[in-house]
Order: structure tokens, then C-alpha cells, then sequence
């Protein structure tokens, strides 16, 4: 199976369990690996025939800006579980990077891979 890669998407929102989270935008990273045939659309140069990336990546921005998560975990799985369903992926692996202040300057990160 190809793959179509979506790296480096970055969006800013509410999330966390902390009540200063709650109340202060962060900046969440998203990476995506998506299985998909792309044999179609090489013959035949049109976009209809492929994962459309930016319109994944505008539904990605749309979601998580009107998400109300506490947990990465939550807003990861209700992602890939929509994304799978809407643009009919067969697999995806879903990396998501969240800032954190534990010693310094951190990050979190989860990554998760579904399938339909």
C-alpha cells in the first residue's frame, strides 16, 4: 500500500486538564501517514482520484479549533475515528505533540494507528 504523508500541522487550542489549560490556547502538532492507492490518480493527474490533503488538513484545523478535550488521547482517537470514516482511509497513523512544562521545555506525544 502507498502512503500519503500530512507532517507538521500545527494548530492552536484548548486542551489539557489543568485549570490554567483551560483557559490558554497551546500548540498541538499533528503528523499523519495515510494508506492509500495512488496508482489512479498518477494515470490520471486528477485530484479526485487521491487523498485530497488539503482539504484533510482543513477538516483537521476545523475540528480540533471547535474540540473541547482534556486528554490527547481523546481528541487522537475521535480524529482518527472521523478522518477514517470521512475520506474513507483504510489506515491511518495519527501522531499528535502537545507542549508541556514538566523540567524545561517538553513535549508529549502519542501516536495511535486505526483502521476501518
Amino acid at each position: 500500500m502507498d502512503k500519503i504523508f500530512l507532517n507538521d500541522l500545527k494548530i492552536d487550542t484548548i486542551i489539557g486538564i489543568y485549570d490554567w489549560e483551560r483557559h490558554t490556547q497551546q500548540t498541538l502538532t499533528f503528523d499523519l501517514e495515510m494508506d492509500w492507492d495512488i496508482r489512479q490518480a498518477a494515470e490520471t493527474d486528477d485530484i479526485s482520484n487521491t487523498l485530497d490533503y488539503g482539504a484533510i488538513a482543513q477538516k483537521i484545523v476545523n475540528f480540533v479549533k471547535a474540540s473541547d478535550y482534556q486528554l490527547i488521547e481523546t481528541l487522537a482517537e475521535d480524529l482518527a475515528q472521523m478522518l477514517l470514516n470521512e475520506f474513507s482511509i483504510p489506515k491511518l497513523k495519527l501522531t499528535l505533540s502537545k507542549p508541556v512544562a514538566l523540567h524545561g521545555q517538553n513535549t508529549a506525544r502519542i501516536v495511535i494507528e486505526r483502521s476501518k
